[in-house]
């Protein structure tokens, strides 16, 4: 079954930098959109950011120029790495394969960001 397991969340300092790292199986990666989600405190769950299976990538708005997603076909892994983090990053971090009518999410990885 769909298997996705993300490490790499903590607590940082706002400015500072976390890299999100998320390990698939259980399904062909490679032909795959997968994105990363977040649910931040009392807001609605949001799309940061996605791939395509060729490497194209969507941003949030709120997030452009901060974080980067990238994937890594051989290994199955997708990664989003944040940088200039700031305090309303704080969040619940989900990694997510967005299929066509379902799509699989995994358990999450929390972000803190706080001084």
């Amino acid at each position: 079954q769909v298997q996705l397991v993300e490490s790499g969340g903590g607590l940082v300092q706002p400015g500072g930098s976390l890299r999100l790292s998320c390990a698939a199986s259980g399904f062909i990666f490679s032909v795959n959109l997968m994105g990363w989600y977040r649910q931040c405190p009392g807001k609605e769950r949001e799309l940061v950011a996605r791939i395509t299976s060729s490497g194209g990538t969507n941003y949030a708005d709120s997030v452009k120029g901060r974080f980067t997603i990238s994937r890594d076909n051989a290994k199955n892994t997708v990664a989003l790495q944040m940088n200039s983090l700031k305090p309303e990053d704080t969040g619940r971090y989900y990694c997510v394969l967005i299929g066509i009518g379902q799509s699989y999410w995994g358990q999450g990885t929390q972000v803190t960001v706080s001084s």
